[in-house]
Parts: structure tokens; C-alpha cells; sequence
């Protein structure tokens, strides 16, 4: 957007509380640049490091203007207010030693402000040392070896994923800053590049989330509230340079890391290459890095299980051919009528369902069983070498111990907090929120879980009637097709029906478990977004896989038989399909799976890309407008300033919708991954493809967001655990109860090895009491004449209990040597910080013998200088200064004489 007024006067520049240092720090160190650097002030050598934004309406402030003319207003309206908090919060950043200055861009309906904000290098020192920023002491030989390239390196095949990616980050032994320690660090010669520009990021957001614009008792201090609170519309700091890559023959080592990770990592075409993670590192933080290589781990552990996925159900495929059950049913023509399978159903013919039994026959066969054991031990394995990885990244990005000895209270936390208690390890007074007020808050926000876990059990009851009422009013049509396929069109509607309730029920629980959280007062914002993380799931977790959960385990099991149906509330419950319930149950996972997947891949490429062509559309128009009004040639050969252009982008929305949609996944593919054999590698290419969404939205969507620590994926690992373990229940019950598996193994062995007659075995008639009245019929399962269970039931229900035994303890036993055998933290990363701590007590002894004899010489100089000043007592002393670098806020103390 052209500026059709830009205001850089002194009346629009923010008053400094301190003169501009220009020796502060840049963001990538020894770096060829063949383009001066945008991201500054208009003196163009203050560097950019935070901008902050808001917009106005011009024919509201031209009101305003005129109304102030007349009389002033009698009470202050919300955009007074918000005037009032933005000049009160400008006011405390300035107060703190932060650089400001603002831009104003106007066009024909709305001005937009532009603050920026730069940090100079006191400020930086002063908070580095506050938040325990980490800083490098010593360069180390990087080791970037993927576990694959080690294996086709043995076996002497080309490695078709790797990549020369330039510019590779070195890697460094790093510790705390400290300011009187300045010299001993890596690079302190040199201000502009001594801290990143990611760090300069958190430092600087740091300040703008401690720093209050009202009554502080009321939690009125942020930035994030006040973008809440739309006071201002965005907060961000500025991406590097340019995007695309100007030239091809270009000198890789002179693109900036931007231009690198757009060219070697967000291109369709990259799928199949290593992730460049340093660089993600370096320009994005650890935390949005780790999700990355999880991603791209979890995408790497999927080929196999999709592979294995695969060849089972081309079993599958052979057994519709093979299949002896089959062909009698297929050939049996009107040899079994069947029972009415509701009350206004009528009789039919079992080999009508011939083609859903032989698409039964898909999931439902002996490989499932060793697919359903495969997947348990790879859930197993997945997350055990994931720790290895885990542990491998977080000591080579220095964030082993974050969450235990350097992570900061929350901001809001600190100004919400009632109390301070002194902290046992450190001795700092910090802010304190009593255990017995959290507790009752938890109970409260746990009793609000329980209520939205009734609502979607409700929806569930009301989707189930949903599909008796159908399949009844569709079996009353005249039409034959719709009569026969009644029970598919219901199924096939209540999914979709179900699948629009999960997404709308996401959407509103998620809002309130944020509220629910927040007013909890969690001190770190690990454990914020740890709890907060556990009331979604739980939640999601009811609410997806719920009728799944009904369709495999319940549905069915309390009908009863013909002329003894039960009833529920005067309603026949729902009997599974003619085809049985697994098929169902597949069917519903495909929908539930597939359609989620379509419809988050939709809102994550589709909407971000209309979104942000829409925004960049209005502000192309705007140029378009202001440049006629300048005269068509004017704002012609100016380029739009970087903090405008990221202004246009949209906002990161963080990373727990990511890894939430991974996480549901995965319990696809793991719990019910015996009714749908093909979940890992539906999950393979939606994950393929959501890799390459995710990272052109970070590059090229999304504002750049602020680089956050993280020493792991958080409280994800550990529900995913959970998951491996209910997974292994999960696929015991369903091969045991639903699945024909065990039926036909008990039959083959004690009745027919070809499995003739097996159709015949699984149908009962009907009772005399029920054929009295009318014609007689079969149906599913071993009862007499009578109606009552036969031997066989027992006989079988006996071998179901004990496979679910057997399985079980055989899984979870082989689950827990994979466990016991890998260790979490690789012998090498083991044996590198043994080697760390051994050198830092060696240079801490070293350190402290010099110290001491240090401090020999100094008790004879002093002593010298003790008989000396006897002899001049008219001689001054000056006071000591502390090492340490002062509060911003505070000016430099000169020294005293006594």
C-alpha cells in the first residue's frame, strides 16, 4: 500500500528515554549481504525488532477531530479507552529503555499505525541475564547423521533424501548469560552479532508481556491482551528480507535464511529430502523445530506400517476371490430368509449382501491379527526411539533442562498472583498462587469437562436415533432400492450428520477449556499449555472417538432375537448392519478419518491462501487509489517497507491445532487399526502433504512468530503412550467380539478345515414363538428353538476371553522388553554431557585457583595500601560499582567520593 501520507516527522515520533545506542546485536553473524538491510529505522541503522500495529478509521477520527473543536466528551468511549491503554503501554516500554518509533500510512477509508520497536544493547544484557538466555562459549563439530543415510551408507546405496543445504549453523557449548562475564562468551567482541535476531525477539517480547497499560490487580498487562482486546491489531516481529530467490546462479552462501528454507524446504518437491531442522532452528526457535522433526519422524515411522498396512489387505483382497464363506453365501439364493431386521423391516435374503460380506472380508481375516499385533509394537517402538531423537535435538539445541531450571513464569501469572514466595533452589521472591485456590479452581474446570462430555454423548443418542428413525422411515418408501439399501443410506447420512457435530462441538469447547485455563493461574506456560492441552483431548478424544467406540463394542450386543427384542425407552436399539458391525465400523472411520483430514487440509491451505490473497488484494487496491490521487508517477519506484508487508500476512495461530490433528491421527491408526488396515497410509499422505501446508504457511502465510524453548513435544508424548496401551486393548476386543476371526477358527478346527457349511453354523432359527405368527426365518448368532444360548456360545465365548488374555499380556510383555532395551537418551549424547560437566569443573577449578591467587596479591596490595594511605590521608577513594549491568530504567551511578 502506497503511503499517501507518511507522517516521519519529529510531532509523530515517539519521544526516546534513552539516545539511540547503535551497538547492539544483528541476527545471523558473518553473513554476506548483497542488499542493504529494510528491517531499519529511518535513520537506517537502528535495527527493527518488534512491531507493533493498529488501525483507525478515518471518517471516525476526522469526527473525533471535530467533535474535541467543539466541546470535550462527557465520558470516554471504548476507542478513548483504547487510546488510553496504547499511550499508558507505550509509556512503560519506554520506561524499560526500548526504542520507539512510529509510522503512520493513511489511504482513503483507514490509517494504520505502525510502532517500531528496537532494543539497544543495554536493554538486551539487562533482560538476556533476567530470562537466562542462552549464549555460546565454544564451537563443536556438528553431527547432523540421519539413523536412514547410516544404514544406506552400509549397504552402499545412493541416499536419494539427502541435500546440501548452505549455510549450516554451527552448533556451540552454551551456558547463562551473565553480564560481568561478557568477555568469556563467543563473539563479545562484536555487539551487532553477539545475540540472534531470535533472541532478540524474546527478549524484546519479554518486556511487551510484563509490561502493564492499566490496573495491574486486574491483569491489565500485555501485549497479548491488548490484541485481544483489539487495542492494537497485531504484534510481530519482521521476517528476513526478501522471499524468492533473486537470481538462480545467485552465491548460496549470500541468501538469507528465509530465501534457504523457502528454496530447499517448503517446495512441493522437497518431500522426499531431509528436513534442514538447524535452519528451522535458527530462524523459527526450538519449540516450532521440534514439532517439525517429530512430523517428519512420524511420517519417516508410517512408510513401514503402510507397507505392511498394504500387503494385508491384498490378502484381504485374495480372500474376497477364495473365500469359502463367501462363495456358499453368494450361491446360496433364497436358501436363508432372514429375519426382519426392525419393526417395519421386512424379510430378506442372506445372499443379498453379497458383495458388503465379501468388503467385510477386507479387514475382517487372520492378517488383521498380525497387522493389530504389528501396529502395537510399532506404537511402541515409534515413541521409544522418538525419545532418542527427542533427547539427541534438545541437548544439541541446549534445552535439556529448560522446563526444570531456566523457564520463566507466565507474565500474566506474575500480575495475577495474590502472594510471593521465596523459591527454594534459586532464593528469589517470585509471584505465588496458592495450591488449595488452584485445586478448587481444577475441580471446577474438570466439573465443566464433565458436563461437555454429557453434551456429546447426548449428540451421540441423538445421532443414533437419528439413523433407527431413518432406517425406518426409508424402509416404509415404496422405492425397492431404497428399501434395500434403508440401513446403508442411514449409516452413510448419521456419519456425515456425526462428523458436522464433532467439528462444531470442537470449535466451541476449545474456546472455553482456553477460558477454563487461563482463570486455573498455571505459573510456567509449559504447564499452561499442559493442562490446557489435557482438557481439550479428553474432550476430543469423547468426541471423535465416541461412535466408533459405540459401532465396534455396544452396537448390536443388547437387541436380543426375533420375538424377544429389547427396547429402550419403547425404541429397539440399533442391531449391526446385514453385513456385521465391522464393516460399519470401518465405514465409519473412513468418514470420520478421510473427511477430517479433507476438511482441516481445506481451512489450512485452502483459507489461508483466500485470506491472505483478500488482504493483499485491499492494500493492492489502496496503492492503486492513492497513487492516482498523487498523480498516477508519484508513489511510483518506492517499495513497500517490510513491516507493511508483513502487516498483509496472516497471524500464527501456534502449534497445538497441529499437533492435535497428529495426535487424533495417530489414535486412528493405532486403536482401531484393526477394522481399517489402510489408516497408516491414509495417515502417510495426509501427513506428506500437510508437512509441505505447514511449512509454506511459516515461510510464506504467517507473520514470523516469536521463537519460543522447548525441551520436548510436551504432554503429547505422554498421551500418545496412553494411546499405545489402550491400542493394544482396543484391537483385542474388536478381534475377539466383533471380528469373525475366532468364529471361524473355532469351526475350522472342530468342525470343518474348509470352513463348509460356516455360513449355515453362525445362523440360529428363528423361535417357535416368532414363527407361529409368521414365516419362518434365521438370524445371526447360537441360540435353539427356544431362544435359548447354545453350547457353542460358551464354547466360543470362552476362546474370546482368553485370546483377549493371551494377546494382551504377549503385546504388553513385548512392548515393555523394547522398552527396557532402548534406552531413552542415546550412549553418546550420555557420554557428551559427562564430557560437558567434566570440563566445566575442570575450567571452574582452573578458574578458581587463579582466583585464589588472585586474591593473594590483592590482600598484600591492600595491605600496602593501608600503611600508604597513613602516610596520605588526604587521598579519596571511589565507591565500587557493581559488575552487573543496572535496570534500563535506571541511569548510570557515577562514582562518589567519601
Amino acid at each position: 500500500m502506497m503511503k499517501k501520507q507518511t507522517k516521519e516527522d519529529e510531532a509523530n515520533l515517539i519521544a526516546m528515554a534513552m539516545q539511540p545506542d547503535l551497538n547492539y546485536g544483528s541476527m545471523v553473524a558473518e553473513e554476506k549481504v548483497t542488499a542493504p538491510d529494510r528491517n531499519v529505522f529511518s535513520d537506517g541503522v537502528t535495527r527493527i525488532d518488534f512491531v507493533l500495529a493498529w488501525e483507525e478509521d478515518l471518517t471516525e477520527l476526522k469526527d473525533e477531530n471535530s467533535e474535541e473543536k467543539v466541546a470535550p466528551a462527557a465520558e470516554d468511549a471504548p476507542d478513548d479507552s483504547h487510546r488510553k491503554w496504547r499511550e499508558h503501554f507505550l509509556s512503560g516500554l519506554q520506561a524499560t529503555g526500548i526504542l520507539l518509533e512510529k509510522m503512520v500510512v493513511e489511504n482513503k477509508t483507514k490509517q494504520i499505525t505502525y510502532v517500531l520497536i528496537s532494543a539497544p544493547w543495554s536493554v538486551l544484557c539487562y533482560y538476556a541475564e533476567d530470562i537466562s538466555l542462552r549464549v555460546p562459549l565454544q564451537v563443536v563439530p556438528l553431527k547432523t547423521c540421519h539413523w536412514s543415510e547410516k544404514i544406506l551408507r552400509k549397504l552402499s546405496i545412493p541416499n536419494l533424501m539427502a541435500q546440501d543445504v548452505p549455510k549450516q549453523p554451527p552448533d556451540f557449548y552454551a551456558c547463562q548469560f551473565r553480564t560481568n562475564k561478557l568477555d568469556r562468551y563467543l563473539g563479545s567482541d562484536n555487539k551487532d552479532t553477539f545475540f540472534k535476531n531470535t533472541q532478540r525477539h524474546a527478549i524484546v517480547y519479554e518486556i511487551l508481556a510484563r509490561t502493564p497499560y492499566g490496573v495491574v490487580e486486574r491483569g491489565e498487562v500485555g501485549i497479548d491482551r491488548l490484541v485481544k482486546e483489539n487495542v492494537f491489531s497485531a504484534a510481530y516481529p519482521l521476517h528476513e528480507g526478501p522471499l524468492e530467490i533473486p537470481d538462480e546462479d545467485a552465491d548460496p552462501q549470500t541468501l538469507s535464511v528465509r530465501q534457504i528454507l523457502n528454496h530447499y524446504w517448503a517446495p512441493w518437491g522437497r518431500w522426499k529430502k531431509y528436513q534442514p531442522l538447524d535452519h528451522i532452528r535458527l530462524y523459527f526457535g526450538e519449540k516450532i523445530a521440534l514439532y517439525f522433526a517429530w512430523l517428519g519422524f512420524y511420517i519417516g515411522w508410517l512408510l513401514p506400517a503402510s507397507v505392511v498396512g498394504i500387503v494385508v489387505f491384498l490378502f484381504g483382497i485374495w480372500l474376497m476371490v477364495t473365500d469359502v464363506p463367501a462363495k456358499e453365501l453368494c450361491s446360496s439364493g433364497g436358501t436363508y430368509v432372514m429375519c426382519p431386521l426392525c419393526n417395519a423391516c421386512n424379510y430378506w435374503n442372506l445372499s443379498s449382501i453379497c458383495m458388503t460380506f465379501k468388503a467385510g472380508l477386507l479387514f475382517d481375516h487372520g492378517g488383521t491379527v498380525f497387522f493389530s499385533i504389528f501396529i502395537s509394537l510399532w506404537a511402541v517402538a515409534f515413541l521409544e526411539y522418538w525419545k532418542r531423537t527427542n533427547a539427541v535435538l534438545a541437548h544439541r539445541w541446549d534445552c535439556t533442562n529448560f522446563e526444570e531450571t531456566e523457564e520463566r513464569p507466565r507474565p500474566e501469572f506474575c500480575a495475577l498472583a495474590p502472594m510471593t514466595m521465596r523459591n527454594p533452589v534459586t532464593g528469589a521472591e517470585e509471584p505465588y498462587f496458592p495450591e488449595s485456590s488452584r485445586l478448587r479452581r481444577t475441580i471446577t474446570g474438570c466439573m465443566a469437562i464433565i458436563i461437555m462430555i454429557i453434551v456429546v454423548l447426548i449428540f451421540l443418542v441423538g445421532v443414533i436415533i437419528y439413523r433407527s428413525i431413518m432406517h425406518i422411515l426409508i424402509a416404509r418408501s415404496k422405492n425397492a432400492f431404497f428399501i434395500f439399501s434403508a440401513g446403508k443410506i442411514a449409516s452413510i447420512t448419521g456419519s456425515m450428520l456425526n462428523l458436522m457435530v464433532i467439528m462444531i462441538l470442537s470449535r466451541v469447547y476449545v474456546s472455553l477449556a482456553r477460558v477454563l485455563t487461563h482463570w486455573e493461574m498455571h505459573r510456567t506456560q509449559t504447564k499452561y499449555e499442559d493442562a490446557f492441552i489435557l482438557k481439550v483431548f479428553i474432550f476430543q478424544f469423547v468426541n471423535f472417538y465416541s461412535t466408533p467406540i459405540y459401532i465396534g463394542f455396544f452396537r448390536g450386543r443388547f437387541v436380543g432375537f426375533p420375538g424377544n427384542h429389547r427396547t429402550i425407552f419403547g425404541i429397539i436399539p440399533e442391531d449391526c448392519d446385514a453385513g456385521g458391525c465391522l464393516i460399519e465400523l470401518a465405514q465409519e472411520l473412513v468418514v470420520i478419518m478421510v473427511g477430517k483430514q479433507l476438511i482441516n487440509n481445506v481451512e489450512e491451505f485452502v483459507c489461508p491462501k483466500l485470506k491472505s490473497w483478500w488482504k493483499k488484494r485491499q492494500f493492492r487496491q489502496s496503492e492503486e487509489s492513492d497513487n492516482e490521487l498523487e498523480g498516477g508517477d508519484e508513489g511510483q519506484g518506492k517499495s513497500t517497507p517490510p513491516w507493511e508487508t508483513d502487516y498483509t500476512l496472516l497471524r500464527c495461530e501456534g502449534l497445538f491445532s497441529e499437533y492435535l490433528d497428529m495426535v487424533i491421527q495417530f489414535g486412528f491408526v493405532t486403536i482401531f487399526v484393526a477394522a481399517i488396515p489402510l489408516a497408516p497410509l491414509f495417515a502417510l499422505l495426509n501427513n506428506w502433504i500437510e508437512l509441505r501446508l505447514d511449512a509454506q504457511k511459516f515461510v510464506r502465510e504467517y507473520r514470523r512468530p516469536v521463537a519460543e524453548r522447548a525441551q520436548d513435544i510436551g504432554l503429547w508424548l505422554n498421551i500418545m503412550q496412553v494411546m499405545a496401551s489402550l491400542a493394544v486393548i482396543s484391537n483385542a476386543f474388536l478381534i475377539a467380539f466383533t471380528s469373525d476371526f475366532l468364529p471361524r477358527l473355532y469351526y475350522r478346527y472342530t468342525t470343518e478345515r474348509s470352513l463348509n457349511g460356516y455360513v449355515n453354523f453362525t445362523l440360529s432359527i428363528a423361535p417357535d414363538s416368532f414363527a407361529k405368527n409368521h414365516t419362518q426365518c434365521r438370524f445371526r448368532g447360537h441360540r435353539d428353538h427356544n431362544g435359548s444360548l447354545t453350547p457353542e456360545f460358551f464354547q466360543i465365548l470362552a476362546i474370546q476371553l482368553v485370546f483377549i488374555i493371551i494377546f494382551e499380556h504377549v503385546v504388553f510383555s513385548i512392548g515393555n522388553f523394547i522398552n527396557m532395551i532402548i534406552p531413552d537418551i542415546p550412549e553418546e549424547v550420555q557420554i557428551t554431557v559427562k564430557t560437558e560437566h567434566y570440563m566445566a569443573k575442570e575450567a571452574l577449578a582452573e578458574r578458581n585457583q587463579t582466583l585464589g591467587r588472585t586474591g593473594l596479591l590483592e590482600e598484600k596490595e591492600k595491605e600496602g595500601s593501608e600503611l600508604r594511605r597513613r602516610h596520605k590521608p588526604e587521598a579519596s577513594t571511589s565507591l565500587p560499582r557493581d559488575t552487573d549491568s543496572p535496570p534500563p530504567v535506571l541511569t548510570s551511578v557515577h562514582e562518589e567520593q567519601d
